[in-house]
């Protein structure tokens, strides 16, 4: 199997193959990874082959942790890993690994690390990469938990996936007037997000406001701010990632704490579930409740109530020294 640093001028093969696979995602698609400043990150994504067939990608960085050059899944995505087409067999999945410890071994790296994409990204499932992780010698460095909505009903039908408590307060929410609707009102959203993060854990977003106006220009139609409005004033709001034809990540669910009583973070997520329904998809992600393997109970408790569970999103290392 030959391994291929990527350069430029593989972007299309790349595109092509990450849209084509079994568990692409926007977050491993070129045009996602290049929002970030050029100097952000050193680029050291893969492309393999097998017989001169292209079977898969892998977008990483290199970077270092306490002195030691790392090959690190992308991160400046939720998660990486193999990106590979729906009959990837067990012996690909074995060779794939091998040729990564080997390339890795050559160029010096003293370790790897992948975050795996969750099983509910895949168009087939598929959990034999996992497997010749742990068959070569990798651990787990972390297991964290991902709040799933399984959408196995009909858009008519959404509210019986959701508990009693959840159900009252959508309505409460609706009777008060909140409207939902879709928005490129950036500004106020970020307003809302910095105030909500400073308040509940002293950290700024991930993202700048710039770039999450890059992001949805990058992708007009993949990501969408979903805004609570009342009165014409947005007290809430959540950006959707529409990831793939199976899946769609909420992200950055943030609301004003002044309007906590309107309960516009429920009539929001019933519509953004409703929403994922109408496009046919088979998931909806909440994001983790987990940070570091310690869990949010309320956090847990509160998407629970729309009729989420948990999935595993995986991460692996490998020590080289």
């Amino acid at each position: 199997m030959d391994v291929v640093r990527f350069e430029k001028k593989y972007t299309d093969k790349w595109e092509d193959f990450v849209n084509d696979a079994s568990n692409g995602t926007i977050f491993h698609s070129r045009k996602f990874l290049s929002y970030h400043a050029p100097d952000k990150f050193i680029d050291c994504s893969l492309l393999f082959y097998e017989d001169n067939k292209l079977i898969s990608v892998l977008p990483a960085i290199e970077t270092k942790r306490d002195g030691i050059p790392a090959l690190w899944s992308h991160m400046g995505a939720s998660y990486g890993g193999f990106v590979h087409s729906e009959n990837l067999s067990v012996k690909q999945a074995f060779d794939l690994t091998q040729s990564l410890i080997d390339f890795s071994l050559k160029e010096k790296f003293g370790k790897i690390v992948l975050t795996n994409v969750p099983l509910i990204y895949h168009k087939r499932f598929n959990q034999y990469i996992d497997f010749a992780l742990i068959k070569n010698g990798f651990s787990y460095l972390k297991r964290e938990v991902t709040s799933v909505i399984t959408l196995n009903v009909s858009e008519d039908n959404v509210m019986k996936l959701i508990k009693p408590e959840a159900r009252t307060s959508i309505r409460k929410s609706e009777k008060l007037g909140v409207v939902i609707k879709k928005s490129n009102d950036f500004d106020d959203y970020y307003k809302i997000l910095k105030s909500n993060l400073a308040m509940r854990h002293n950290v700024q977003p991930a993202h700048t406001l710039e770039e999450l106006y890059r992001l949805k220009e990058l992708f007009p139609q993949k990501i969408h701010l979903f805004g609570a409005y009342f009165k014409n004033e947005m007290i809430a709001g959540v950006i959707n990632f529409y990831c793939n034809d199976n899946t769609v990540l909420v992200f950055y669910i943030s609301h004003n704490q002044e309007y906590q009583q309107y309960r516009a973070v429920n009539l929001l997520f019933y519509t953004i579930m409703k929403d994922a329904v109408s496009r046919g998809l088979k998931f909806l992600d909440f994001g983790l409740f987990t940070v570091n393997m310690e869990p949010n109970w309320g956090l847990g408790k509160f998407k629970e109530s729309f009729g989420a569970r948990g999935i595993l999103r995986d991460s692996f290392f490998l020590d080289l020294k």
